[in-house]
C-alpha cells in the first residue's frame, strides 16, 4: 500500500542509509539517497518526495539545520513532512534548544538509534498511510 510514495533521505552516513533504504523499499516506499544537506537540497527540488528523513550532524555541524530551511523555501515543498532523525540530542550535550522549539511546521524528531518499526509507523502516520 506504500506504493508511489518516495522518501528522500539525507544522511552521510553510508552504512544507516542503506539500511534504512533496504527497509523501507521493503516496506514499498520508493527512496532517494543524498550524503549531504546541499545534495540533499537539490535533490529535494528534482525528486518531489512526499517526506523527508534529514540527519542534522553531517559536512558540517549544523548542515542539516540549514538544509530543513532552505528544504522550506522550495516551491511545493514547505508542507512536504520531514522527520528529523539525529543523534544530536544524545551526542552533543551543549545542544540546548529542544526538538519540540527549533523545527518549523510539518517538522518532526525522532533520536537515533532507531527502532525500524518505529520509523516505519512514524512514516505511516505523517504521510497518512494506513499499514499494509
Amino acid at each position: 500500500m506504500n506504493r508511489g510514495y518516495r522518501v528522500l533521505l539525507i544522511d552521510d552516513d553510508p552504512d544507516f542509509s542503506a539500511a534504512v533504504s533496504t527497509y523501507l523499499e521493503a516496506n514499498g516506499f520508493t527512496v532517494v539517497r543524498a550524503a549531504s544537506g546541499r545534495e540533499g537540497v537539490t535533490l529535494a527540488a528534482r525528486a518531489r518526495p512526499a517526506l523527508i528523513l534529514l540527519d542534522i550532524i553531517m559536512d558540517e555541524r549544523t548542515d542539516g539545520l540549514f538544509a530543513e530551511q532552505a528544504l522550506r523555501e522550495l516551491p511545493g515543498l514547505a508542507d512536504v513532512p520531514i522527520l528529523v532523525v539525529s543523534s544530536l540530542y544524545d551526542a552533543e550535550a551543549d545542544f540546548t534548544v529542544p526538538p519540540d522549539r527549533m523545527w518549523g511546521a510539518n517538522t518532526t524528531f525522532l533520536r537515533k538509534p532507531i527502532d525500524p518499526t518505529d520509523l516505519l509507523e512514524r512514516i505511516r502516520t505523517l504521510l497518512g498511510v494506513p499499514e499494509s
